[in-house]
């Protein structure tokens, strides 16, 4: 009896169009809210996470077409140039490393490296572990391998913690053979 009483008012109360607009607008705005806010927060990390890559892939092509030796200045307007493309108060580094494949040895040996913004320049035992993401090249060619790392921090709490935005581009020298480092 009760339980057919209590099915019917939820019935009732199932098929009652009567509402106040006021009462609906305060139960899903802040779910709209929500929504809203998040769209922004996921928007803005994948923005950020495309700008970074792109200004990666501008530094590598940048120093793929340098047919002059690469020096300390350059390496610092290189990173000027990131920060002012990336474009945000977080902190970031940026590395640059010269890589040669050797067909005969069966691995990479490191040209030279150079490194800003609190990243330090790549030695031989790191090259190891950096062996794997390298592409296949053929015997005695170079790559310019470009990394940067970055933080992006979410702008309103939503569920996303603190990210770390990591790159790693690779580009082939175009008008000379080799980028060489001048001291």
């Amino acid at each position: 009896m009760f339980i057919r009483t209590l099915l019917t008012k939820l019935k009732g109360f199932r098929d009652d169009t009567k509402g106040s607009v006021t009462v609906e607008f305060a139960l899903m705005m802040p779910l709209l809210f929500w929504a809203y806010v998040g769209t922004y927060v996921f928007f803005d990390g994948y923005r950020q996470s495309a700008i970074n890559l792109k200004a990666a892939y501008t530094v590598g092509d940048m120093i793929s077409r340098e047919t002059q030796a690469i020096n300390n200045d350059y390496m610092d307007s290189m990173f000027e140039l990131t920060k002012l493309l990336i474009r945000t108060n977080s902190d970031m580094s940026l590395r640059v490393t010269v890589l040669r494949w050797d067909e005969e040895d069966n691995q990479y040996y490191l040209d030279w490296s150079s490194a800003r913004g609190g990243a330090v320049a790549m030695t031989e035992s790191q090259l190891v572990g950096v062996a794997l993401k390298l592409p296949v090249m053929p015997d005695e060619e170079r790559v310019i391998l470009v990394e940067t790392w970055n933080t992006w921090t979410p702008a309103f709490r939503v569920g996303l913690e603190q990210t770390s935005l990591d790159n790693f581009v690779f580009t082939r020298p175009r008008f000379a053979p080799q980028v060489v480092w001048a001291s």
